[in-house]
């Protein structure tokens, strides 16, 4: 099994552990009163109270180190797993707390009864008095027994949440530390990824300005090759323009030729007709 899922295990034992503990706790603030010795329990009740905080201090602590662990699992279903236990423990611990005001809020209403009572029994007299004293005496030795045991299980109850809120830091400072491992991963791991993203950024401009030169070059190459273009068209209507007028000139010069050719023979002719 993989150490952070064995981690999340041990968690839960504990959770478990903690909680039945605490309703122990809650369950002898709950009592508290009934023994009909105000004085007495109200000066228990804050030592009660103070061991219900430690529970819960503890309680808290080991939702911490299950929120630092949860996100550690090594597979999807258990990260979803290890967050729905979160959320549950969460509800749990609002529930916790309320019971625990509820509780206290009841030990303050009956050790008032158990005063009125106290009033009651010493003011009282007959019979009646008599067997309620009597009643009320059994009912103190029942509660103290109560109480002495209540006592024991927060005795060891104080005990086992002080070391297991130094096993919860423990865990939290080792979780921390590997938190801060792997942070530090991340920021050498951003600072190659920096570096390289200066490199080519460095890239990309010198081959921004090389693109510029040829740009500009290819402006260039482009207006020489529209002037060469238009020189080259202007050079063909020229050639067009001069071989046409050439064979004019040519056309116009046979034609004359022809025609001088046609009389000098009339004249010919005639010459010899005339001699004839």
């Amino acid at each position: 099994m993989d150490e952070v899922t064995q981690a999340v295990e041990n968690l839960k034992k504990e959770w478990s552990q903690a909680v039945a503990q605490l309703e122990v706790c809650i369950a002898a603030i709950e009592s508290c009163g009934k023994m009909g010795k105000g004085t007495e329990e109200a000066m228990s009740l804050p030592r009660l109270n103070g061991s219900a905080q430690d529970a819960l201090q503890l309680l808290n602590a080991l939702q911490c180190r299950l929120d630092l662990l949860a996100e550690q699992l090594p597979t999807f279903e258990e990260v979803q797993s290890g967050q729905a236990t979160l959320g549950s423990w969460k509800e749990q611990y609002q529930r916790l707390r309320v019971r625990l005001r509820s509780a206290n809020l009841q030990a303050k209403a009956n050790m008032g009864k158990a005063a009125q009572e106290e009033r009651e029994l010493l003011l009282g007299g007959g019979e009646e008095s008599t067997i309620r004293r009597r009643n009320l005496h059994h009912k103190h030795i029942s509660c103290l027994e109560e109480c002495r045991y209540a006592n024991s299980i927060l005795s060891g109850i104080s005990v086992r949440t002080k070391a297991g809120m130094t096993s919860a830091a423990e865990s939290i400072t080792e979780s921390l530390r590997r938190s801060r491992q792997l942070m530090v991963q991340e920021v050498e791991r951003s600072a190659n990824t920096l570096s390289t993203f200066d490199e080519s950024t460095s890239v990309l401009r010198k081959a921004e300005g090389e693109y510029q030169g040829h740009h500009s070059l290819l402006m260039r190459t482009r207006g020489l090759l529209s002037t060469m273009q238009r020189q080259d068209v202007l050079d063909r209507i020229i050639l067009t323009v001069g071989f046409l007028i050439i064979s004019l000139a040519v056309l116009y010069v046979v034609s004359r030729r022809i025609g001088l050719l046609t009389l000098q023979r009339k004249l010919a002719d005639a010459i010899r007709s005339g001699s004839v």
